[in-house]
Order: structure tokens, then C-alpha cells, then sequence
């Protein structure tokens, strides 16, 4: 995948994955299966960000707190989101963090253990946040250990589905 690359280019791989083999779509879809407290908390998270946007306030990351443990110093996202804040939280495996960049929204993809992540868990992963959000609307930018989303502000108002 080539940086910057649009997830629509993408996103078919994931479909396929998803359904095209009974098999493995049961076995990828069970590694993302949220819980009953995940999706809550995603809506939760989610009408935030709704807020803010409706209201044009930023969307920080938190304030780093180096008491915490972190799986990682090899890479500083990999801790990101770690501390308890109001734009963050998590899918089966996998945690997720928003940010806000300009007119841009940045959604963080990272496994719990800071494991390697392939493109196709976090698009899983942001198929499930970002349910509504065409995914033509939705850039990628891959990476080993993490998975990168950015998608303007505007285009949750109308397409984001809450429930």
C-alpha cells in the first residue's frame, strides 16, 4: 500500500476478507466482535465528537503521563491513548484514539499489547467506529503498529450512525 493512499483503494480488500469465505470471514469477524460495553462506549465517544465538531472546539490528544506503563519507546503512538481521556477507546483486541488536525479528523488504530497491526485490523476497526462514514471519504496511512485514518470533520454530520 502506498502512503497516503486512499482507503477506497484499499477497503475492497476488506470486503473480500470479510466476504467472500465463510471461514475466515467468521474467524476476522470474532477478532473485532465489540462488546456490549465497547459499542457503548463508542457511541459515547462518537456523540462527543459530534459535539465538538458541531461546536468547532479541537480535538487533543491527552496529556502524556510517563508514570504510566507503555508497551512501547520505539514508537510514541503506541502509548497514545493509554490515559483515561474522553476521545479513546477500544474493539475486541484493539484500541483506537482520536485527534483533531485543521479540518481534519485523525483516528489512531494500535493494538492493546502494542503487537504488530495489519491494515486490514484497522480498517476493521474503523469500520466499526466510523460506522456510515463512506469509506471513500476516509484516508489511510498505513503502518506496522499502527494504522492511521483521516477524514474531514464535516463528513461525520449526516453520515456517522449512532446506533
Amino acid at each position: 500500500m502506498v502512503e497516503g493512499a486512499r482507503l477506497e483503494i484499499a477497503y475492497p480488500v476488506l470486503n473480500r476478507i470479510v466476504g467472500s469465505n465463510p471461514t475466515r470471514s467468521a474467524s476476522f469477524l470474532r477478532m473485532i466482535s465489540p462488546t456490549a460495553e465497547e459499542i457503548a462506549r463508542r457511541v459515547e465517544v462518537m456523540a462527543r465528537i459530534l459535539e465538538y465538531v458541531r461546536d468547532d472546539r479541537t480535538i487533543k490528544l491527552p496529556a502524556f503521563d510517563p508514570t504510566l506503563s507503555r508497551p512501547s519507546d520505539r514508537f510514541a503512538l503506541l502509548s497514545v491513548g493509554l490515559e483515561p481521556n474522553d476521545f479513546s477507546g477500544s474493539a475486541g483486541p484493539f484500541r483506537y484514539q482520536f485527534e483533531g488536525e485543521e479540518d481534519l479528523l485523525h483516528l489512531i488504530v494500535t493494538g492493546r499489547e502494542g503487537q504488530p497491526i495489519s491494515a486490514e485490523e484497522g480498517q476493521a476497526v474503523a469500520g466499526f467506529v466510523l460506522r456510515g462514514l463512506p469509506p471513500a471519504l476516509i484516508w489511510l496511512r498505513p503502518g506496522e503498529y499502527s494504522q492511521h485514518f483521516y477524514f474531514g470533520h464535516d463528513d461525520l454530520i449526516g453520515n456517522l450512525i449512532l446506533d
